[in-house]
């Protein structure tokens, strides 16, 4: 398909919606674009779903109309990426997108267990690539709080990591007055 590849056979992020547009994609798949590759996500276990209604609901209300927070919506990393993270905190509100995707995020959160490998390697670079300022995997296999911040995007790459923990509060790096529970982003304990 001419123009619909970038030079070295990636997907760019006009020929991935185009896929759409012509009928090949279907706007309820479960794909991504991640890094010029068209990548399936994996069906959603009712744990996944929950921790995902659980985190965007706990953002909500931290962060009230400070920022719109998005669930598995598209943001647009030109040229070759168009991640739908499980939440995403973004400039604004969510009126200013109605007719566009945004393109940075503020905080992206995945939320992981069978996905853990490709969050902390592929994804990660992806979001440091575009210079989002804090990255959350809720790491449901080890009920903890993996933290990536200082993000270095000529090397694609988070400076600094921690590990949050049941009982630690964890402050966001965009609004140091706003901390979250560890505890309230985490399944409950039986």
């Amino acid at each position: 398909m001419p123009g619909h590849y970038a030079g070295d056979s990636r997907y760019t992020v006009e020929a991935y919606f185009d896929l759409v547009k012509d009928g090949l994609l279907a706007e309820d798949d479960r794909v991504e674009l991640l890094d010029g590759v068209i990548v399936a996500e994996p069906p959603m276990d009712p744990q996944h779903a929950a921790a995902i209604e659980t985190v965007a609901a706990v953002l909500r209300a931290a962060v009230g109309d400070r920022a719109a927070v998005r669930s598995q919506a598209p943001i647009l990393i030109a040229p070759h990426s168009v991640p739908e993270p499980d939440i995403a905190v973004v400039p604004g509100q969510n009126a200013d997108y109605w007719r566009r995707h945004p393109t940075e995020a503020l905080l992206v959160v995945e939320v992981a267990a069978s996905s853990l490998q490709q969050d902390r390697l592929s994804k990660s670079r992806i979001y440091a690539s575009a210079a989002v300022a804090e990255y959350w995997i809720v790491n449901l296999r080890d009920e903890c709080l993996e933290v990536f911040r200082e993000p270095d995007p000529a090397r694609r790459v988070y400076e600094a990591r921690l590990l949050a923990v049941r009982g630690a509060q964890v402050q966001l790096v965009v609004f140091p007055d706003i901390s979250v529970d560890v505890d309230d982003l985490l399944p409950p304990r039986p």
